[in-house]
């Protein structure tokens, strides 16, 4: 720019004539709380036996070869920009959403206080886009099952939390009649108050209480977050493409509600400046139950039919619209659960719980899409085909998110270096 003559204020006075957005690598993370049955929805094995193959059928999709269910067909018009993981390994057998938060199975040694989540690590890296914006945030409603909700910072520390953007925090991102100009007198009187020796806040409790503090400054002085929020700014075809659900839904047991327009309020985020947003999406923890008559029966398959069109539209949605608006080279999103299904159904519990192999649905960071990367047996009960791990899927992430996971470490509560992923993973070289 300086051989050219052209200097950064210059530049953005050009990009912003010319409508060029500035932009930032970022990551939305779809929890599907209770683990998808994955041989129903993108590794169906029509061949197997009935009482394997279930009542669903493949169907074929843009991309020549690859077929998923048939009641998912939004996804299928776009595959190209998808990218199917058949084959994750190494799943955590219980009911519980730390793996797909941070990538590490909670049953092998933590760090005291535990692994801190994809937000949070990022978060504490590369900090904020706008000051105004926190960088990570959370949608996810929360769980009467304590393991389905967010882990947490972890041994980074309260200040590291995500901003949770539900319920009364939205409420209090308002001045209610206090000016802006009475606020700031406010943050100085604070200041001044503030005579507490911070070198002796040994649990991070001071600091955590000066960046929730700085960040509900920010929020206050900046219509930003607040508008990123109210979905009434976007126009009502785009509100129904995502389509509705209802907050209600599933709150009565253990998962979460079945929300589609969570997805839609992410893509806002991001566009507002967040890094990562996280949510969790509806309950997939499908076991049998009992008929009229009192009889056993699947109702996996009733459950399958009315959840698999919902998420089809919203996924699909979300994903034309990252495409549309020019941000596919710079948001990944991730949908996972936290294992897969077993292959034979039970008349007793439909697909019960299996951690042997789990699939991944990806889509863009600029990833090379319109593919399957890896494969399962003829049942569909372990990997056949380039097994991948969970520290491959987290190290993608952090690529994509401009982050050597290989070389960047976050020091633990000893001070000792940590790093971002299990093992020695590297990023899956099929992606990027």
């Amino acid at each position: 720019m300086g051989l050219g003559g052209l200097t950064l204020p210059g530049l953005l006075r050009a990009e912003a004539a010319c409508q060029v957005r500035s932009s930032h690598k970022s990551v939305i993370l779809i929890y599907l709380v209770g683990g998808p049955p994955h041989q129903d929805m993108f590794d169906l094995k029509p061949g197997a036996p009935s009482e394997i193959a279930g009542p669903w059928k493949p169907c074929a999709t843009n991309v020549n070869g690859v077929q998923i269910c048939e009641a998912l067909p939004r996804l299928a018009r776009i595959m190209d920009k998808l990218a199917i993981i058949r084959s994750l390994v190494g799943n955590q057998a219980d009911h519980d959403a730390i793996q797909v938060y941070n990538g590490f199975n909670p049953r092998k040694p933590t760090p005291a206080s535990g692994w801190p989540q994809l937000g949070s690590a990022v978060a504490r890296l590369q900090g904020a886009v706008d000051p105004s914006v926190p960088p990570f945030v959370s949608l996810c409603y929360p769980c009467t099952h304590g393991p389905y909700n967010e882990p947490g910072p972890g041994f980074l520390g309260p200040s590291l939390a995500p901003f949770r953007a539900m319920g009364q925090t939205r409420h209090d991102m308002l001045l209610h009649g206090l000016s802006v100009d009475r606020l700031a007198d406010r943050k100085t009187l604070l200041r001044n108050f503030d005579a507490m020796r911070r070198d002796v806040d040994a649990n991070g409790a001071i600091k955590a209480m000066d960046t929730f503090t700085e960040q509900a400054f920010g929020l206050l002085t900046s219509s930003r977050m607040a508008d990123a929020l109210d979905l009434s700014k976007e126009p009502p075809r785009v509100i129904d493409r995502y389509g509705t659900g209802d907050p209600k839904v599933f709150m009565d047991g253990n998962g979460a509600p079945r929300v589609p327009q969570s997805l839609l309020m992410a893509r806002r985020l991001i566009e507002a400046g967040a890094r990562v947003v996280t949510l969790n999406y509806s309950k997939w923890d499908w076991h049998g139950g009992k008929n009229t008559e009192g009889r056993a029966e699947n109702s996996i398959f009733l459950r399958e039919a009315e959840d698999f069109p919902i998420f089809d539209q919203c996924v699909s949605a979300l994903v034309e619209d990252l495409h549309e608006r020019g941000l596919d080279k710079d948001c990944t999103v991730l949908a996972v659960g936290e294992f897969g299904r077993t292959p034979k159904i039970s008349p007793q519990v439909g697909r019960d719980h299996w951690p042997q192999v789990n699939c991944a649905l990806l889509a863009g960071g600029g990833m090379k899409t319109g593919q399957v990367i890896g494969a399962t047996d003829r049942i569909a009960g372990e990997a056949a085909a380039r097994p991948v791990t969970w520290g491959e899927l987290f190290a993608t992430l952090y690529h994509n998110l401009g982050i050597d996971p290989q070389q960047t470490t976050l020091p633990d509560l000893t001070g000792r270096p940590q790093h971002l992923v299990e093992g020695d993973a590297r990023p899956l070289r099929e992606l990027v």
